[in-house]
């Protein structure tokens, strides 16, 4: 398919975080449009699925402001410019529950809401962990939760575990927690 021909582009708002800008597009059927988008920034994410070995998945519970709640989640933030998503995965793995990873391979990276924004998050699965504590850029201290690996399908129907990303990490990493699962004992 051939993309449509961007007529204009024009910022309507500006804040510390975010940019929106809309889009006057000519499709290639001759229809026109106006789309209002976040534009990708310079800043993308990572989510960290994080097992240490005790088979336990390592869980945040933050606060969440676009719902004014604390939600269940996995630990996840921006990467930094020099940084590759392995590098930023084991770096807020140790902000934000206090530990590293010997191991962290990428998975996959996401998109998120992509017909209205341009973000991405980066999926890392993180194994062979050791406590690590690094001072993160959160207000006020986040909360760890350890959820057994063996009660994974119990998490991911939980209510109280609803964000898209991790639910969409974890999903993606089902077939690595398994090999775990497998040469665990028991």
């Amino acid at each position: 398919m051939k993309l449509p021909e961007i007529l204009n582009r024009k910022t309507v708002a500006r804040s510390r975080l975010f940019k929106i800008e809309t889009l006057d597009l000519l499709f290639s059927n001759g229809v026109e449009r106006t789309y209002e988008r976040l534009p990708a920034g310079s800043r993308q994410g990572v989510i960290v699925v994080a097992v240490n070995d005790k088979d336990e998945l390592l869980l945040t519970r933050e606060y969440a402001a676009g719902f004014h709640e604390y939600q269940l989640s996995l630990p996840k933030g921006a990467i930094d410019d020099s940084e590759s998503a392995m590098a930023a995965g084991a770096r807020e793995l140790a902000e934000e529950v206090g530990f590293g990873a010997n191991n962290v391979e990428f998975v996959k990276t996401l998109t998120v809401a992509p017909g209205h924004m341009g973000y991405e998050i980066s999926v890392v699965f993180a194994t062979d962990l050791y406590p690590n504590e690094l001072e993160g850029d959160e207000p006020e201290p986040i909360e760890l939760i350890k959820w057994p690996i063996s009660e994974l399908d119990t998490l991911i129907e939980s209510d109280d575990f609803r964000e898209g990303r991790a639910i969409a990490a974890l999903a993606l990493c089902k077939s690595r927690i398994e090999r775990i699962q497998s040469r665990s004992p028991g």
